[in-house]
């Protein structure tokens, strides 16, 4: 196979242990490409990021991903001063660019990328986030791939709609406005605009019409995410109180919903599985839901349920913790926006409700109805594996990749 076009992936996190969204999206993404190219990844490590009490070693993670790619993990300068940090949010205000161009600008990445474009041959560039837009530049000469996991503006716009506090209101609003201008300016200049959703896609469209883009959904392991063969108890969420978006969710269930659960004698437990804090652990125990922090498989929990929520009201891209729980045959009660981009059908393969009253009558819809349970897990289920497998998902990518090789000049 050494006549594989080479590919340079550029990634803002090590995509190892593949243990949440974008680390399980780039993980699949960096392995279904190595079927067709040699691929060089220059990554920034995932210190704090993950949420883990202790984050994976990066040489660990490097030799994990070595079957699928020369990996290279650069720090972020960032995460080692409490000064950068503030001084990055400065730095955006005052100049009036976007905070993910400081957060991640780094003498060491700027000299290594540069190393590399100048010692080796690439056909390709594949850039996991527009959070990299600062080394866009050097890049452009070769054929170009920027993903959009989310639509950022759309996702900090969102953010900023449901802080409490103005001051945060305000910044997000004019983070989004500044992540927009980015989008404005490179969607256009890269060779093609990866998104994870036909809504996404429109998005940016609406952004700027100008770019090329095809959709890439977000996949599963249908295989590893399989049916347990049994029903448990609970309600369970899946996802880390460290993204907002989760925290939100969860404080939206135990303020609406929850609450009218409880009214109507509903007492099976509720389980909040992913990274949080002690304190978080402690405040929400005391309301009624079980926080089980980290944990290494989430697959347990998942099978220990009668249905799986999402009641997310912020957030962008599509939801992998749908595409989880539809594979391992669960029915789901979600917010639009939970399940937006997906091919959800109310009544078919989820129920959509996106008032707390609604929401909490759904659950105890389906803590009543084994039938519905199941007809809803049986066609949740086929939707993953007919249209959200991963090597499905692999073949049309790869075509859009090397589609651009072709158009290249000699």
């Amino acid at each position: 196979m050494t006549d594989r076009p080479n590919l340079l992936f550029l990634c803002q996190t090590l995509p190892y242990p593949p243990d949440g969204g974008v680390w399980i999206r780039s993980y699949h993404v960096l392995r279904l490409l190595s079927r067709a190219f040699r691929v060089t990844a220059l990554c920034f490590e995932r210190t704090g990021i993950s949420g883990r009490r202790h984050p994976c070693d990066p040489g660990t993670a490097i030799e994990a991903l070595r079957p699928f790619a020369q990996v290279e993990a650069l720090p972020i300068p960032q995460t080692r001063s409490s000064v950068r940090f503030l001084w990055d949010h400065l730095r955006s205000t005052v100049s009036r660019r976007v905070y993910t161009r400081y957060l991640y600008e780094s003498p060491g990445f700027r000299a290594r990328l540069g190393e590399l474009l100048r010692t080796r041959r690439f056909d390709l560039v594949h850039v996991d986030s527009l959070d990299l837009s600062g080394y866009l530049p050097v890049c452009l000469g070769l054929p170009t791939v920027c993903v959009h996991h989310n639509v950022e503006s759309v996702l900090l716009r969102r953010r900023g709609e449901v802080e409490g506090n103005a001051v945060s209101r305000h910044y997000y609003a004019y983070q989004a406005r500044l992540m927009e201008q980015e989008e404005r300016h490179w969607v256009p200049q890269v060779s093609l605009n990866v998104v994870v959703s036909e809504p996404d896609l429109q998005a940016l469209r609406r952004i700027t019409p100008a770019g090329r883009f095809c959709v890439v959904p977000n996949g599963v392991d249908v295989e590893e995410f399989a049916p347990g063969g049994f029903e448990g108890e609970a309600v369970v969420y899946i996802g880390g109180t460290n993204w907002f978006p989760n925290l939100d969710a969860l404080e939206f269930f135990c303020q609406g919903i929850l609450p009218r659960l409880r009214e109507r004698g509903f007492k099976a437990p509720v389980r909040w599985v992913g990274s949080a804090s002690d304190e978080e652990r402690r405040r929400f125990a005391r309301l009624g839901v079980e926080l089980t922090g980290y944990v290494e498989d989430v697959r347990p929990f998942m099978h220990e349920s009668f249905c799986h929520i999402v009641p997310l009201r912020s957030g962008g891209g599509t939801r992998l913790k749908i595409l989880n729980s539809w594979a391992v045959g669960k029915p789901v009660v979600s917010t639009s926006v939970g399940c937006e981009g997906l091919r959800a059908v109310d009544g078919e393969n989820i129920l959509i409700r996106d008032d707390a009253a609604g929401f909490a009558e759904a659950i105890l819809a389906l803590s009543r109805d084994a039938e519905l349970r199941k007809r809803l897990g049986e066609a949740g289920r086929r939707t993953a594996v007919e249209a959200y497998s991963w090597d499905a998902i692999g073949d049309a990518m790869i075509r859009s990749y090397t589609a651009l090789l072709s158009e290249a000049p000699s």
